[in-house]
């Protein structure tokens, strides 16, 4: 990969896409990268604006082709009691597997997560944002930590120059407990901490029978899965504040995930998600008590490209304020990316020119 273009994986401005065939040298990687520590996003639009500051201005933003309304095209449903029931596991299953080969998205339903647990973790989440700086502050990012960037803040910036985003995020590895940050995670309030625990354990529980359900369509071998059933699981909490211009600025630009799936959650019911599909960016209206999962890229490349990790981003409105939770499932990150060996024949070869070491690979938004 030319350093032009690593440059613009390390602002964003460029989505690490499709199969493992580009390389990102770790040491240019970092020099390159800067960590914004705390972004006061929230502080700035308590003050009456009536434009959006040059920093967070992004030109040429590809609209929305297709608006939010009824009659748009709509991610798969997918309900999690009937892929468990033998009735009708089989047409479920056959659901799941064009969802992954043809969206990358779905929503899943009936997923028997209290409603009570997600309700607590959306206040808990409300909880948080709404603090003083200060007091988030406390959370903040450790400066120069470009590896593990947890806590408080925005992720990542490039330089001076680099167009900031809409949006402050809070962003904590769950499990294995012994990757937790321990300057961080202990210190969250114990009501936040215990629920964003139990919250996570369901999750994984849900994300085991999925790639279990997977697995089996794709014929693939018990242990094809193993690198992302032993992987990391982090959580990630954003606010989106309302904006003055929301055609000038992004709360997160156009992406694709660096794991194996990710859950999002819609903490207050304000829509900004919106995939690409076809060459079209179309916005995905949440349903109630749904997840919306997508594959990402550690799976397109596990199943050689058979799912596909796409584009999606998210954008802000001038109105609400928009929060949402995404829980990602990663591989461990001492094993290789590689397509798994059962799916990869003389007439399916792999679209991988070579194993991928987890850590060189990984790409946290």
């Amino acid at each position: 990969m030319e350093n032009k273009e690593l440059d613009q994986v390390c602002k964003g401005s460029q989505p690490y896409t499709g199969l493992a065939t580009r390389e990102i040298d770790k040491a240019y990687y970092h020099s390159k990268v800067k960590l914004q520590r705390l972004d006061r996003k929230k502080e700035l639009v308590k003050k009456p604006l009536t434009s959006v500051p040059p920093r967070y201005v992004h030109p040429d933003q590809d609209p929305p082709i297709i608006s939010l309304d009824s009659s748009s095209p709509q991610v798969p449903i997918i309900d999690m009691q009937r892929l468990l029931s033998e009735d009708f596991m089989d047409s479920e299953l056959q659901k799941l597997d064009q969802a992954c080969r043809e969206w990358g998205f779905f929503q899943l339903i009936n997923h028997e997560v209290s409603s009570s647990l997600v309700e607590k973790l959306k206040l808990e989440t409300e909880k948080f944002f709404k603090l003083p700086m200060e007091e988030k502050s406390k959370y903040g990012q450790l400066e120069g930590d470009v590896v593990h960037v947890e806590g408080y803040g925005n992720v990542f910036v490039g330089s001076e120059d680099t167009k900031l985003h809409w949006r402050d995020s809070l962003y904590f590895t769950i499990s294995p407990p012994h990757l937790r940050n321990l300057h961080l995670f202990p210190n969250l309030p114990p009501s936040f901490r215990e629920t964003m625990e139990a919250y996570s354990a369901d999750l994984k529980n849900i994300m085991v029978e999925i790639l279990r359900q997977i697995r089996k369509k794709l014929r693939m071998d018990e242990t094809e899965m193993t690198i992302l059933l032993e992987g990391k699981q982090a959580m990630g909490f954003n606010y989106y504040p309302p904006c003055p211009q929301p055609e000038h600025a992004i709360g997160l630009p156009p992406h694709s995930d660096f794991g194996g799936i990710t859950f999002l959650l819609d903490v207050n019911d304000v829509q900004g998600l919106q995939i690409k599909k076809d060459g079209l960016w179309i916005p995905v209206k949440s349903l109630p008590n749904a997840f919306i999962i997508n594959v990402g890229d550690t799976l397109e490349i596990l199943t050689n490209g058979t799912y596909r990790s796409i584009e999606h981003r998210a954008t802000v409105n001038s109105l609400k304020e928009r929060m949402s939770i995404a829980t990602f499932c990663n591989p461990k990150m001492n094993g290789e990316i590689a397509p798994a060996p059962s799916l990869v024949t003389p007439r399916n070869s792999s679209n991988v020119q070579k194993n991928r070491s987890c850590r060189l690979y990984q790409r946290t938004i």
